[in-house]
């Protein structure tokens, strides 16, 4: 489970988030607030696409289409309006006859400093073989050797 304030992962049985210290069991707003969006996606899925179907048909219609035309734009816009408000109740409902305990709890978006480390299955990384063992040469120019072996 994870915090809903700073996403640090937390146990199930606690009642305050050891990090950032909210109230974990305050669980109903979450819940609400999918159906709220749900809902509001629904309706308002459902009222720009009359006004389009409208508006739409009184276009091509002020525009001299044929009324055939213009039948088959209305079909096209009830047949992708009607199964999309299709899905979100279908999506609604199966979210609503879920227990509390069944419903998915998503982690909430959370900022990059506070991810958590992701474990690979390769393990640590081995060091390198050559790693602190290189050794770095001095330059010295042709003409300091030759004036040190000449003095």
């Amino acid at each position: 489970m994870y915090c809903a304030n700073c996403g640090a992962q937390v146990s199930t049985e606690l009642s305050y988030c050891n990090r950032c210290g909210s109230n974990l069991k305050e669980r109903s707003k979450s819940d609400t607030s999918v159906v709220r969006a749900c809902l509001t996606a629904i309706t308002l899925i459902g009222v720009f696409g009359l006004l389009v179907m409208f508006f739409g048909a009184l276009a091509l219609r002020k525009a001299d289409f044929n009324q055939d035309f213009i039948g088959f734009f209305l079909f096209f816009c009830f047949l992708l309006i009607s199964s999309t408000e299709f899905f979100l109740f279908r999506n609604l409902s199966k979210f609503a006859g879920l227990k509390q305990s069944e419903r998915p709890a998503l982690p909430p978006p959370v900022q990059p400093e506070f991810r958590l480390p992701q474990a690979s299955s390769l393990g640590e990384p081995v060091s390198s073989v050559t790693e602190n063992t290189t050794r770095t040469l001095q330059y010295e120019p042709a003409n300091s050797k030759s004036k040190e072996r000449g003095s």
